[in-house]
């Protein structure tokens, strides 16, 4: 289904549908035929155009973007949302607080030069990937991430004593990844 809001292009791919048990039947042809071009137009859209692959998988990669749009952050439903590859600068916004059911986060190969501390409230958080950004400083509230398994902060330039406090209260299981 191709959805355009606010000038966006959304593309959502529905669950392909059974085969028909009457291979005559023109209604279960058809339907197989709409999951299909969908699937085809998806890998034919992969420019710039913003794709939820699934109600809960918004990707933002790549879009050339310097903010993340206010909007996404009223998407509560989705649980990994991709930012990567953009000009994202500053900080992402604190609004991110609102996505609760987020699981994984890509902030990776932007511009940032700070994370704010609202995202030390993002429970249900398992994989935040900062890498590659211009990170100076971390939140000592990441080590609130009660769920986190994965933390990547390769290609960025935070203060080793920042990490170090966050450690003391991140599950000595989390996987950290540094230069």
């Amino acid at each position: 289904m191709v959805l355009i809001v606010g000038g966006l292009i959304f593309i959502t791919q529905e669950k392909p549908t059974a085969m028909p048990t009457n291979p005559n039947s023109a209604v279960e042809k058809n339907s197989t035929i709409e999951s299909e071009s969908v699937t085809a137009t998806q890998k034919e859209t992969k420019t710039n155009a913003p794709v939820i692959t699934s109600a809960k998988i918004l990707d933002l990669s790549n879009q050339s973007l310097k903010k993340v749009p206010i909007d996404t952050f009223n998407k509560i439903e989705i649980q990994e949302l991709n930012v990567s590859n953009n000009s994202l600068e500053g900080s992402l916004q604190a609004e991110v607080r609102n996505l609760q059911n987020l699981i994984v986060l890509n902030l990776s190969n932007n511009n940032f030069t700070g994370v704010p501390a609202e995202i030390g409230q993002l429970k249900n958080l398992e994989v935040l990937n900062l890498s590659n950004n211009n990170l100076t400083g971390l939140p000592n509230e990441l080590g609130n991430l009660s769920n986190l398994k994965v933390l990547n902060l390769k290609g960025n330039n935070y203060s080793t004593n920042d990490l170090n406090i966050i450690k003391q209260k991140l599950s000595s299981s989390v996987i950290i990844e540094t230069d």
